[in-house]
């Protein structure tokens, strides 16, 4: 969790705390969240420090395209852009479409047809609370002999990777990838204002870590440099190596649709692709 400060300093303002307030403050947090000056957010919003001073105080009002635009530099996520938007008094900008709706049939399709291209390699897609809505033969690979309770939906992919009956005691590097995926998370949770995300996280963090770690002999079995960290799997009696790589849409206009992410486990090593390949053919 993103750590508070004590002792004399004050505590900066967050969007939580502000949003009953007004517009002013509520720009003001995301301000001091992303750690920028008034003079510097003016610069690059071609406004001025004194015109972004009187919209945090309330003694001015923005304009819906001048809000819009400090909320694109402060790379305020889209459903807060809305939060934003309410606060001034104008109407949201931004839907949020279910993901079963027919107007975003192409997209789960692209998806679909997307997913399935990297397999036998694995892929999946996760929303804003990392529940999958999406998962390719690769993922399912992974993923057998796991409990039931852990696979009946929604699936979580935080849940299912660190619950010590999940994919936990299978992952040969378990602090190392356990530390990455609670960091991804902080900074997720630094992001948006999301108390699900928070429960979440606190949950999963709380998870006792079964005894997993790599051997010296995994570490001589693997001789390949690595330009990111690897998630090193057993998958019956065999050792695979993964690296992680994660996509998100450009200019997403809808709130869905800007909370969905394309993660994919490529192989590491000669060995990982050798044997995926054996077992999808």
């Amino acid at each position: 969790m993103t750590t508070v400060p004590t002792g004399g300093a004050a505590r900066p303002s967050s969007p939580e705390d502000t949003a009953h307030e007004g517009v002013g403050p509520l720009l003001r947090a995301w301000r001091e969240r992303r750690r920028v000056s008034q003079l510097e957010l003016a610069l690059r919003a071609d406004s001025s420090a004194r015109h972004i001073s009187f919209v945090e105080t309330g003694r001015s009002r923005p304009s819906e395209e001048l809000l819009l635009r400090l909320a694109e530099h402060l790379d305020v996520p889209v459903r807060e852009r809305n939060a934003l938007l309410l606060s001034a008094g104008y109407a949201p900008r931004y839907r949020e479409t279910p993901l079963d709706d027919p107007a975003l049939e192409s997209l789960r399709d692209g998806v679909e047809r997307l997913i399935q291209g990297y397999e036998p390699y694995p892929a999946f897609v996760v929303d804003a609370t990392y529940n999958v809505v999406a998962a390719n033969r690769g993922i399912l690979m992974l993923l057998d002999g796991l409990p039931e309770s852990l696979l009946t939906p929604p699936i979580n992919a935080m849940r299912l990777t660190l619950h010590p009956e999940g994919l936990a005691p299978r992952i040969r590097n378990l602090r190392e990838w356990r530390g990455h995926l609670l960091a991804q998370m902080e900074r997720q949770i630094a992001l948006h204002r999301s108390a699900r995300l928070r429960a979440l996280y606190e949950e999963v963090a709380a998870y006792p870590i079964p005894e997993t770690e790599e051997s010296p002999a995994d570490r001589t079995a693997d001789p390949m440099p690595h330009f990111a960290l690897p998630m090193r799997i057993e998958h019956e009696g065999r050792l695979l190596s993964f690296i992680s790589s994660i996509s998100t849409f450009n200019t997403p206009m809808d709130i869905t649709v800007a909370e969905l992410a394309i993660e994919t486990l490529l192989p590491a090593d000669p060995a990982t692709v050798k044997y995926l390949h054996s077992m999808m053919s």
